[in-house]
């Protein structure tokens, strides 16, 4: 009985020691999981880890990202939000991108034909960088074209544009896609999955910090 005993407690604190070392290993690392803001910026998510995916309809890269974040979504706890932010990084069709995610968002639309859209650019090289071509498409999908038009040159939609714009200056974001949480930790990552798996990582550090 005491050598099982004694085997019991060696197999516990070997178990133990075992788990402990993983739980260290796993906490997130800067300059490997994540690196830090220089100005971190205030989430506009209130009562919720904020994750901000900043990115475009016209970048390869986010089109090939983009089913891959949308599994990883459909997991995230009901703490945690995803915020979509279209951006231009500086090309002028890209910004009709911004203007178009905003229209189909006013519209009721977007979550119809949001993966449609990237594979009508990537898939079968439509050109749709204008609000002549983004407005034929629209029709093709069923959206009445007076009513894209008009949203397409809101005011919100505008503003919402300009919005989406300033964010990006403001998170300095270099290159896309790319993922913050909560304001101020951008996930980093050698391919598309290790990303998402240091997003979650990042995502518990967060919400350690905010307990």
């Amino acid at each position: 009985m005491r050598v099982t005993s004694l085997r019991r407690s060696v197999w516990m604190l070997a178990t133990a020691a075992l788990l402990f070392a993983g739980a260290l290993q796993a906490a997130p690392t800067a300059g490997r999981e994540y690196s830090k803001l220089a100005n971190p910026q205030t989430p506009e998510t209130q009562g919720k880890t904020e994750v901000i995916e900043f990115f475009s309809w016209g970048c390869p890269h986010c089109y090939h990202f983009h089913p891959l974040l949308d599994q990883w979504a459909a997991k995230l706890p009901k703490n945690v939000k995803l915020v979509r932010i279209p951006v231009s990084m500086g090309h002028a069709q890209w910004g009709q991108l911004v203007r178009a995610y905003y229209t189909l968002e006013a519209t009721g639309d977007l979550a119809r034909l949001d993966g449609a859209l990237f594979d009508a650019i990537h898939k079968q090289g439509q050109q749709l960088y204008n609000e002549d071509s983004l407005a034929r498409w629209a029709v093709s999908q069923g959206i009445d074209e007076a009513k894209f038009r008009q949203t397409f040159n809101s005011f919100n939609v505008s503003t919402r544009a300009s919005h989406a714009e300033r964010l990006s200056r403001d998170y300095q974001v270099q290159g896309i896609p790319q993922l913050v949480v909560a304001g101020k930790y951008v996930v980093l990552g050698n391919d598309f999955n290790q990303m998402l798996a240091n997003a979650t990582q990042v995502i518990e550090l967060a919400a350690q910090e905010g307990k």
